[in-house]
């Protein structure tokens, strides 16, 4: 356990308001223990709303499975996520990451033209009202692409620009993890522009060693078993497997809708 995962997990939380845009409980807290405090999102499973197309488990569980791929990817893209009790129960918490800008100032963009100019990756046409259209781009960033990576693996319905955020130090972390692990495809996400364009050799290190710790006997299969269901696990196994052999990022289905909305 590491520190902060250890002052998250038996830290005092106190509750200090709520994040009153999200659709579920959210709720800004400190947590304290043994001296050392820190700011924290708490999100208690009480105060979900249910999903009829996830029926089993719950958002928490979902949101700490996406924190433990993610560190074993060694990207570090989602902020420290832990499962414990508090003030209303059981419940996901999360170390808050004071964002830096908001995402839109240096990785997404709305551009007139048909083409992104360089260093920008096109997404799709967006209405802007008046009769007029944009092209939605986001930045041709490293940090991105390995988060485009990770949500490919967990199969993140919902990645909206306002779950990015990049942190002062220069890391980029992605929020809201609770629509993840589906078996069906729904990918959902702003970040299309490496659509079907060859994987990273950077990436396809890194999905090698995520498909040698899935392995039956493997250490994430046995932590994401305790979160996730046996059919959503082999998923997983097999979103890796696929990823791996085609060596692509990949592309939307045309089944399902492939940006969120709001996308920001």
């Amino acid at each position: 356990m590491t520190p902060i995962e250890e002052l998250l997990t038996r830290g005092e939380l106190t509750v200090r308001g709520r994040i009153a845009e999200a659709s579920n409980a959210v709720l800004l807290c400190t947590v304290a223990y043994e001296g050392r405090s820190a700011e924290c999102v708490y999100k208690p499973v009480k105060g979900e709303r249910p999903l009829w197309d996830f029926p089993d488990g719950n958002l928490a569980q979902r949101e700490r499975a996406a924190y433990l791929v993610s560190e074993a990817t060694g990207w570090g893209l989602v902020p420290t996520t832990v499962l414990r009790d508090g003030p209303y129960g059981e419940g996901m918490v999360q170390h808050w990451i004071d964002a830096g800008e908001p995402p839109e100032a240096s990785l997404l963009a709305l551009v007139d033209g048909e083409e992104a100019e360089e260093g920008w990756k096109p997404v799709a046409f967006a209405e802007v009202g008046e009769g007029r259209t944009a092209l939605l781009v986001h930045a041709d960033d490293p940090r991105l692409r390995r988060l485009a990576v990770l949500d490919a693996v967990i199969n993140n319905g919902d990645r909206k620009g306002g779950h990015l955020l990049p942190a002062p130090d220069g890391r980029l972390y992605g929020i809201d993890h609770g629509v993840t692990f589906h078996t069906d495809d729904k990918l959902r996400t702003l970040l299309w522009g490496w659509a079907g364009e060859p994987l990273t050799e950077e990436a396809r290190s890194v999905l090698a060693s995520l498909e040698a710790q899935l392995a039956e006997d493997g250490p994430l299969t046995t932590r994401l078993a305790e979160l996730i269901t046996p059919v959503e696990l082999a998923a997983v196994r097999a979103r890796v497997a696929l990823l791996l052999r085609n060596g692509t990022h990949p592309q939307p289905s045309g089944q399902w809708p492939a940006i969120p909305w709001p996308p920001v």
